[in-house]
């Protein structure tokens, strides 16, 4: 396995494996790795020749009061588990390689990103996308592969995929959780172990709202308040938003329908954690 640090370098490799007709998988991360970015790996690997991990916290997608600086950084220990999931290249940029001192060039999308975190962090998804396409346009992945935990940001992806004929397969993985059910995810390093025992509020409240709808549960409002209940019986947990929106669209909707995405997003303590469940009909 190669780290790889320049979009010139990446692309020669890139050109080389396609001259030689192999397939690439592709996984953007922004890094400190766990055990649901390995599941992406692991299905990348399964499915392409070639796999790239990117390792790049994006400035751009975080805003003024966010955790840019305080994001955790190891690139030593990402490239030891990319290599142990048969990675072949890790891409990790600067951001003086990834945005030229004259960068002026933004992808914006529009009603998908204005619900959920869309509203409280306002320019993350315009980072999202730019950095996505970069990414698409240096490596041209044959499949690119996210986890469903972001499910905003999956379906954001697909739309952009789909309504710019961009040549890549997005594929969706499922979450990955604890043994105690909270979802992987590179923030819950900020917990303290009073905050890690807290932050169990969110799995609690999706597994009841899951639960609910398995029993035929279909209005919108009854379902947020029934997981707003469980939430807001933690002292330690401050509620982002609690939705249910159109699962094509994004958009709040007051009853479920064939297609829905139940999302939350809790702050516990300081750090602000997202978890979510799916509701297709007919599965």
């Amino acid at each position: 396995m190669e780290i790889i640090e320049t979009v010139g370098f990446m692309k020669a490799r890139i050109a080389a494996w396609k001259a030689a007709g192999l397939t690439v998988g592709l996984v953007p991360t922004m890094g400190s790795l766990h055990a649901g970015h390995e599941s992406l790996m692991d299905a990348a690997r399964a499915a392409c020749d070639r796999v790239v991990v990117s390792v790049f916290v994006n400035p751009l997608q975080f805003g003024p009061d966010e955790d840019f600086d305080a994001y955790p950084r190891d690139i030593d220990r990402d490239g030891a588990i990319c290599d142990a999931h048969g990675v072949d290249a890790v891409f990790h940029p600067t951001a003086e390689e990834m945005y030229l001192p004259a960068h002026n060039t933004y992808v914006v999308m529009e009603t998908l990103t204005d619900a959920l975190c869309g509203v409280s962090r306002p320019g993350h998804f315009r980072g999202v996308c730019t950095v996505v396409t970069k990414l698409f346009n240096i490596v041209q992945p044959d499949r690119a592969f996210f986890g469903q935990k972001d499910a905003q940001q999956l379906a954001i992806i697909k739309r952009m995929v789909a309504d710019l004929n961009m040549n890549v397969a997005v594929v969706g993985c499922p979450i990955v959780r604890e043994e105690d059910g909270l979802a992987k995810s590179s923030r819950n390093a900020y917990l303290s172990p009073e905050e890690r025992q807290a932050a169990l509020v969110l799995s609690r409240a999706i597994r009841a709202g899951e639960a609910a709808v398995a029993a035929g549960e279909r209005d919108g409002a009854a379902l947020r308040a029934l997981m707003a209940a469980i939430v807001e019986a933690e002292p330690l947990a401050r509620i982002d938003y609690i939705e249910v929106v159109d699962g094509a669209t994004m958009q709040p909707t007051d009853r479920i329908g064939a297609s829905a995405l139940i999302a939350m997003a809790v702050y516990i303590g300081s750090t602000r954690l997202i978890d979510n469940f799916l509701y297709e009909e007919g599965e």
